[in-house]
């Protein structure tokens, strides 16, 4: 199988390393030899530590859809749009399979992509695009085939799991830790789409469609990064019982699905709040099987590369399935439930001043939205200087939870924004 490699970055390079290592392995596992004929990058004369010669430079990776000598296209340039979307599109036309690691693509695109690819009779695998190594997207579309999926959640970025685990470990604020990871390569120099929860809701969005075999729909995604996560939060968290960890969480649900990613109160006995570091956590809640839980390491060469590499013997092999392991034509739009209807628990951080009649005030508050308090706590005493008051809730809906903050954040004795944390039942 001639492939054409689009993309030579930090993964592309893997990929190249991995066929060049394992060829004969390769070659036992899927019945014939792999060969990349073609590749594209943006300096074809930068010095990359791998070999390209006897491999066709395409200037425009879009080009190598056509070339005869590539029979399967492997995407690793990035983006929902542009040369990335063109380039699927190119080669899902042609009759090519096509192998990709862009969540993006496949998150905005994911359903119009899986129709073509359907349409011509070849392969679109995504495997890489979720979790990095862990083999998730395999095991929702093939080994728990013989379940329902009532639920699928878990830490889906390793950079936001870097930055908590360290906030929890040092006791330092998010903004030095988040230097400290883009200094060791953790983090991008723009982070936004890792910490503002954007790059999670993308492999959300694909794990809900395989999950529940409804079109991929990142818009309705909801969306809370981890920037206004506090060692303050961190250190009541603890005291609670808890860790901070930012989840992805999709379930089906009586009034539909619901589609979510922002930092959840995890119990500490709880398999995902003792996933540190960079590491990836699925788990997946099926009629048949309960909980099946993976993790490993979620991005960077090897494991992305491993990945890729597992999808393109797949396809030599010829071993195919739907792409998001229903045809598409089966998918069902299912009603997307908005995160205001989320019934569950709360951890409320208040900075108020202690005066007389603030804790009955933020209590009246409670009581006239019908929220219950399962514990309270009071740290400092000082009438001049604001003090946290820390409480969580007993099950509530969240739209009582948003309009009682709103009011009390209108008090007086009120200094600065509430803040609200989910607290995940696990």
């Amino acid at each position: 199988m001639k492939i054409g490699v689009a993309g030579i970055g930090t993964v592309g390079v893997g990929v190249i390393k991995v066929l060049a290592q394992h060829g004969q392995l390769l070659s036992d596992r899927c019945g014939q030899d792999l060969e990349i004929t073609a590749v594209s990058g943006r300096d074809r004369t930068k010095d990359r530590g791998v070999s390209l010669d006897n491999m066709t430079w395409y200037d425009n990776a879009a080009d190598m859809a056509s070339d005869p000598n590539v029979d399967l296209v492997v995407e690793l340039i990035g983006g929902s749009d542009g040369v990335a979307n063109d380039l699927c599109q190119a080669a899902l036309n042609a009759g090519k399979s096509v192998v990709t690691a862009n969540k993006a693509l496949i998150a905005v695109h994911g359903t119009e992509l899986a129709t073509l690819a359907e349409d011509k009779g070849v392969s679109l695998n995504y495997e890489a695009a979720v979790a990095g190594g862990i083999p998730i997207v395999k095991a929702m579309r093939e080994g728990l085939a013989g379940n329902a999926i009532s639920r699928v959640y878990g830490i889906l970025n390793g950079t936001c799991n870097y930055i908590l685990t360290e906030m929890e470990e040092t006791g330092g604020d998010f903004d030095n830790i988040l230097s400290d990871a883009q200094a060791l390569g953790y983090a991008e120099a723009d982070p936004s789409f890792d910490v503002d929860g954007v790059d999670a809701a993308h492999k959300l969005a694909i794990l809900t469609s395989l999950a529940f075999g409804t079109p991929v729909d990142f818009d309705s995604v909801y969306i809370e990064g981890i920037r206004e996560i506090s060692a303050l939060d961190i250190a009541f968290a603890k005291e609670f019982g808890f860790r901070i960890r930012l989840l992805g969480v999709a379930r089906k649900t009586d009034k539909g699905i619901e589609q979510r990613v922002h930092p959840c109160m995890v119990r500490n006995d709880t398999p995902i709040a003792n996933v540190s570091g960079v590491f990836n956590a699925v788990v997946a809640e099926g009629d048949f099987v309960d909980n099946t839980v993976y993790e490993g390491r979620g991005a960077g060469e090897g494991p992305t590369a491993s990945a890729v590499v597992a999808d393109i013997v797949d396809i030599a092999a010829g071993r195919t399935c739907p792409t998001f392991g229903i045809p598409v034509h089966k998918m069902t739009d299912i009603p997307k439930v908005a995160v205001e209807e989320h019934v569950g628990c709360y951890y409320v951080r208040l900075n108020v001043f202690d005066r007389p009649g603030v804790i009955a005030d933020i209590s009246a508050v409670f009581r006239d939205e019908e929220i219950s308090i399962e514990s309270l706590l009071q740290r400092g005493r000082s009438p001049e200087e604001a003090v946290s008051v820390v409480l969580t809730t007993h099950e509530v809906k969240e739209a009582a939870i948003v309009k009682a903050l709103a009011k009390i954040e209108k008090f007086d004795h009120n200094c600065g924004t509430p803040r609200m944390i989910r607290i995940a039942k696990l």
